[in-house]
């Protein structure tokens, strides 16, 4: 596989996979909810039977989804005007005879402007292949992850580093005026390259390793999902590996990044962090931005103990547990990991805003369940902190948002009910949760945009329920801090 090649047939495939509807609704619509289904789990038997008779369309299926070997007159129909010996010499596909297989990963996807198309390596989902050093992975849950957790403001200049596949370059062409896609990996960009020509779009391409391509550069937004595989710093696949000792990769990300972005600009970031014993892991993360000069928000989403991350990546990897030498590997790992006081794995996404105050810094868990996409709240949540920061919360007025609900928990007990908890919940967004006692759901209750502020509320309060006013402002300010960060409250 070279550029060039792959460059040449981008137009004439384009072509076809318009043609034949090579998009997400249109599959859709040929499987059915369950052989779509089916697809997800990477069960190809379903599928196969579901295109059965699915002309052009089931073809591109099977051979691209699934990775059936297909008949060579069935897949030069589906390819037209695309000759098949071209997409075999561009290395898209192979042929022995009669029977064609892909060579290369090539799936629609909708990334809210239409359908997309993204070419990887194949990843043994559905055959077992071997994983070479240069893999280039396709999309998988963390790239999702990331592209649901983007802020897809209209900005300039968009950075992805470590661009892999090109899927997060290709949703930045959405809402960036130009694209820079950095890899260490050559056939990363090589892939990069062919999907952005796919789509008709142009990136920006360099190679090199984390930022030494940009070195003097600003953007107004950097996104990375870098190699932040937590191990002991040795390169096994790169797509995952980045050779720096446990979480030094993660480290080097958000340690760096704001340099990188332009007075107000914004990153957003896949990240990993160890839990170490006897230490805080918002303490160890907080450490690696500087004093002055950033917004930051870290949202922790999961943490895995030693084993399970461990055995985790091995599987991710394509190994074999009951492989004795496999087994030397997760050992040594495990070791490494009981060495450094490791008892957990963090991850979660990373946002910072270039500011030119000193730097707020907040790392929380976000381990429920919710719906609503990340980036634009990660872009909300940095306006509240500058209103924190530029504002007086004695002075100013609030108002409680029209999705903020108070609930109240009661349990049985000898004489009835029991109130066991009361708390504000957020219905949109992260669905952030505040326990309250009675004293602050007052306080809530009486909060109008034309009312008292919240100096005057808490001295009407503390009058009215016999409270020390001094001590109840002191409860009240950094409650009001929360609640407003996390979008419970907002200024009038």
């Amino acid at each position: 596989m070279t550029r060039d090649l792959l460059l040449s047939i981008c137009g004439p495939l384009r072509q076809a996979l318009t043609r034949g509807r090579y998009d997400t609704d249109a599959i859709l619509d040929l499987l059915g909810a369950d052989a779509h289904a089916a697809l997800g789990r990477h069960e190809p038997v379903p599928v196969r039977r579901a295109t059965a008779g699915g002309g052009d369309l089931g073809t591109l299926v099977r051979l691209f989804l699934v990775g059936d070997d297909c008949d060579a007159d069935a897949v030069a129909a589906a390819l037209s005007p695309l000759p098949l010996d071209d997409a075999v010499a561009a290395g898209l596909l192979s042929r022995d005879g009669e029977t064609v297989r892909a060579e290369l990963d090539l799936r629609p996807l909708d990334l809210g402007e239409g359908t997309r198309w993204v070419l990887a390596d194949l990843d043994g989902s559905m055959w077992p292949r071997p994983t070479a050093e240069d893999h280039v992975i396709g999309v998988g849950h963390a790239s999702l992850s990331l592209l649901q957790g983007t802020p897809t403001r209209p900005v300039d200049t968009v950075l992805d580093l470590g661009t892999g596949c090109g899927v997060q370059a290709l949703r930045a062409a959405g809402y960036a005026g130009t694209v820079t896609a950095t890899d260490v990996n050559a056939r990363a960009l090589d892939l990069t390259a062919a999907t952005a020509a796919l789509n008709g779009l142009e990136f920006e391409l360099l190679e090199g390793s984390w930022f030494e391509p940009v070195e003097g550069r600003r953007f107004d937004q950097v996104v990375a999902n870098p190699p932040f595989v937590v191990g002991a710093g040795q390169v096994v696949d790169s797509y995952r590996d980045s050779g720096l000792d446990l979480d030094g990769a993660s480290k080097l990300m958000i340690s760096n990044s704001v340099d990188y972005l332009n007075p107000g600009g914004t990153a957003a970031l896949l990240a990993s962090w160890l839990h170490v014993d006897g230490e805080d892991w918002r303490h160890r993360i907080a450490s690696w931005l500087p004093a002055h000069g950033v917004d930051a928000w870290i949202v922790q989403r999961d943490v895995a103990d030693p084993a399970l991350y461990v055995g985790t990546w091995l599987r991710d990897g394509g190994s074999d547990l009951r492989d004795p030498a496999v087994q030397i590997r997760a050992q040594a790992w495990l070791d490494h990991f009981e060495q450094a006081d490791v008892d957990g794995i963090g991850f979660g996404f990373v946002y910072l805003r270039r500011t030119d105050a000193p730097s707020d810094i907040l790392c929380e868990d976000l381990r429920h369940g919710f719906s609503d996409p990340l980036g634009q709240e990660a872009l909300a949540y940095f306006d509240r902190v500058a209103w924190l920061r530029e504002h007086d919360v004695l002075e100013a007025r609030f108002t409680v948002r029209d999705d903020t609900a108070l609930e109240r928990v009661y349990l049985p007990d000898e004489e009835g009910w029991r109130q066991v908890v009361a708390r504000v919940h957020r219905g949109s967004g992260p669905q952030w949760q505040h326990e309250v006692d009675d004293l602050a759901a007052a306080l809530l209750a009486g909060m109008r945009g034309d009312g008292l502020t919240l100096e005057e509320l808490v001295a009407l309060l503390a009058f009215a329920h016999g409270a020390d006013e001094e001590s109840l402002t002191a409860t009240a300010v950094p409650l009001v801090h929360s609640l407003v960060r996390h979008g419970l409250i907002e200024p009038a």
